[in-house]
């Protein structure tokens, strides 16, 4: 393309973006394709929601991909031309009360149905061939398998990936804890054009006001609306904090059976979602409402967080190579060629499953997930004498006298790295854990140096045996490759809160001093521990910000401010065989 071409293909751009926010506009370009930009669609009750449309300047009835986004749609403009240029409709569309669309935004309670009506409304486009696709990550993710569950008789694919697969578990708490810095980071971020669109929508108001009642030097220059108004939502999360009615209504789960779609999932090693990302998988494949829709279910995992990966495959501070890096245009357009154009490329001809092996750094294809091969391995925790490090062993354990510590929500154990979203200032992805082990509220176990191999491939969990002084308490846990070194490699992490350690759905206070089974999910991994590395797990009681700190009182959350200590006590005997539960892979 010559520099004129790209100059008008720019000045259109810029015009379009311009134009977005005062209304609808459309033209021909250099390109061949035709952008309708700020169209209108109004949902059943009324509501305008606006999009952009990019779409072959020829002729022709097409497959159209629709991404309904609460990020602005004006994103994404060069995705979009190159799907249109590939021979697609492409819509991109602010969800109700986000940037230009009406309404009010309110996180889930509107995609199902919203999601409907826009599908049938792109599928009867005139230049629309009926065959609508979706795609888009994290909550873009959400208004795909929200859509879904509303069964639209014209979506045919979608193409979600780190997201969920309900909004209790795995997105706003795990296992009964707060995901707290993802659930006010996001928030707070969702917050800012809910903001810009109530100051403007009191300005005139404001403005009319001042004028009957107020000297000049008196103008003020904003009305702000009081930040719990800004974002509603958040108060409900926090005071929702069992997996109730709520969160009931939005649980994408409880419809696979009634879903009709193919679906590529897209997780991440590293990615706050990942549990969601592979259940939607294995729910879809298992319980979607035709052979045809069971039969398209795809799963591609890779090493990815929920932020963007390098150019050099960086995630964190590993960087894995240029093959972990996820062409996600290339991939979009080749899913929805062979779902929506019956093209018979890779997805059609290759085993459905596709996970990069960490360590080894190398994708594998797989027919299912986890791997059939896969054998249950109990890695039995020892403990160190005082404070040593303890020992992973195969071996069943003997006599063994308990490890204790103490755990003072006043002071919890960092999160380093990991599992989050959103923003720097606690950077997501793979990092060093070493000095979670320099804390007294942090015990250690690794195996020693293995002698060969170790391929874990699949779900893990931590099997704890321990009693606490409190009524209510959190026991937490990380897993760690750790080389020849030192350096501890995050892998994975979990959490349990002890009222919530029989049911999410109500809280049944822990007895001071009895000994109770807690099981602690570590969701998924693929990582291959080379000879001469060592497999890690730090026990705790907090991961903080990561999960809220749990203030031994077992109050509710909302408005808590009391806190006391607890005492810790892990055991790890012939009785009370607290294990590290790999499945570990042949090789």
């Amino acid at each position: 393309m010559n520099i004129a071409v790209r100059l008008v293909l720019a000045g259109a751009v810029a015009l379009a973006v311009t134009s977005a926010r005062t209304g609808a506009w459309s033209a021909a370009e250099p390109d061949g394709l035709k952008v309708e930009v700020g169209v209108k669609m109004k949902t059943r009750d009324g509501v305008a929601l606006v999009a952009d449309v990019y779409r072959p300047q020829a002729d022709g009835r097409y497959p159209t991909l629709l991404q309904r986004t609460p990020y602005d749609r004006k994103g994404g403009i060069g995705e979009a031309r190159a799907l249109a240029a590939a021979g697609y409709v492409v819509i991109r569309q602010d969800v109700r009360g986000r940037f230009d669309s009406e309404g009010e935004f309110y996180p889930f309670r509107y995609e199902a149905e919203d999601g409907y009506d826009t599908v049938e409304w792109a599928a009867a486009l005139p230049y629309s061939n009926g065959q609508v696709g979706m795609w888009g990550g994290s909550y873009v993710g959400a208004t795909q398998m929200l859509a879904a569950s509303a069964h639209p008789p014209h979506l045919v694919a979608i193409f979600p990936y780190v997201t969920a697969s309900e909004y209790y578990e795995g997105w706003t708490y795990q296992h009964g804890a707060l995901m707290q810095w993802f659930a006010t980071s996001w928030s707070s971020g969702l917050a800012i054009d809910t903001l810009r669109r109530q100051a403007q929508a009191r300005e005139q108001k404001r403005l009319l006001d001042w004028e009957r009642t107020s000297p000049i030097s008196a103008y003020p220059l904003l009305d702000l609306p009081a930040p719990a108004d800004v974002a509603p939502y958040f108060r409900d999360w926090i005071a929702h904090e069992t997996s109730d009615d709520y969160w009931r209504k939005v649980k994408v789960s409880d419809h696979y059976s009634e879903m009709t779609v193919k679906a590529l999932h897209g997780g991440g090693w590293h990615d706050l979602f990942l549990r969601g990302s592979i259940e939607n998988y294995l729910g879809l494949k298992a319980k979607a409402a035709t052979p045809e829709a069971r039969d398209g279910q795809r799963l591609l995992l890779g090493p990815w967080a929920h932020a963007a990966t390098s150019p050099e495959g960086k995630i964190g501070d590993v960087t894995f190579g240029r093959d972990a890096v996820l062409d996600s245009t290339n991939t979009l357009r080749s899913w929805m060629d062979y779902a929506l154009k019956g093209v018979a490329n890779e997805f059609a001809t290759k085993p459905p499953v596709r996970v990069f092996v960490m360590g080894e750094n190398a994708w594998r294809d797989e027919t299912e997930f986890p791997p059939a091969r896969a054998r249950s391995t109990r890695y039995y925790l020892q403990p160190g004498s005082g404070r040593e490090e303890g020992l992973l062993a195969e071996k069943l354990p003997g006599k063994a006298p308990p490890q204790g510590y103490d755990y003072d929500p006043e002071n919890p154990a960092p999160t380093l790295g990991g599992r989050l979203c959103c923003g720097d200032i606690v950077p997501p992805g793979p990092a060093d854990q070493r000095a979670l082990g320099a804390r007294p509220d942090v015990l250690v176990f690794s195996t020693p140096p293995l002698a060969r191999d170790v391929e874990a491939t699949g779900w893990l969990a931590l099997e704890l045996f321990a009693s606490t002084s409190a009524v209510d308490t959190d026991f937490t846990a990380v897993l760690a490759d750790v080389d020849e070194t030192g350096y501890a490699r995050f892998l994975t992490d979990g959490v349990v809160r002890g009222r919530y350690r029989e049911s999410t759905a109500s809280a049944a206070p822990l007895e001071p001093g009895r000994v109770y089974k807690l099981p602690i999910d570590l969701w998924a991994t693929s990582n291959l521990f080379k000879a001469g590395h060592r497999i890690r797990v730090y026990v705790s009681s907090s991961n903080f910000p990561r999960f809220d700190r749990n203030r031994n009182t077992g109050e509710p959350i909302a408005g808590a401010t009391r806190s006391v200590k607890a005492h810790q006590t892990i055991y790890a005997d012939k009785d009370h065989p607290s294990a590290l539960v790999l499945p570990v892979v042949p090789r």
